[in-house]
Parts: structure tokens; sequence; C-alpha cells
């Protein structure tokens, strides 16, 4: 009697550990994903920010809307 109580518990610890791994490895793709985005973002924000430096430079004026330099 108790073996098969036994059984049914370890069939249950073993499923949990199984759902508990696939949590934690889509939670850990999500992070993965996120972070990825992030240093896109931080990349775009660089490439950006010097393309404004070098119009201010050049005497120029940057267009917010635009996001791009004009002439004054």
């Amino acid at each position: 009697m108790w073996w098969s109580v036994a059984k049914w518990v370890a069939i249950g610890v073993a499923i949990l550990f199984v759902v508990q791994m696939i949590r934690n490895d889509g939670a850990q793709s999500v992070t993965n994903s996120i972070e990825r985005q992030n240093n896109e973002a931080a990349q775009n924000a660089d490439v950006a920010r010097l393309g404004y430096d070098d119009c201010l430079d050049a005497g120029r004026v940057w267009n917010f809307g635009s996001g791009k330099c004009r002439r004054p």
C-alpha cells in the first residue's frame, strides 16, 4: 500500500520538476530576447547621437521630428 502512494508522490514530484524546468527555460528565453532588444536600441541611440553631434559640428540644424540633419 505505501509503495503505491510513494510511487504516485514520486511521479507528481517528477512532473512538477519538468514543469518548473520548462517555465525557467521560457523565462530565460524572454529575458534574452529583451536583452537583445535593449542592446540594439542602445546601438541605434549611439548611431543617432553621433549623427546629431556631427550635424551640429558642421554648423547645421538637427530636425528632431525627422531625425535628420538639415541646413540652417
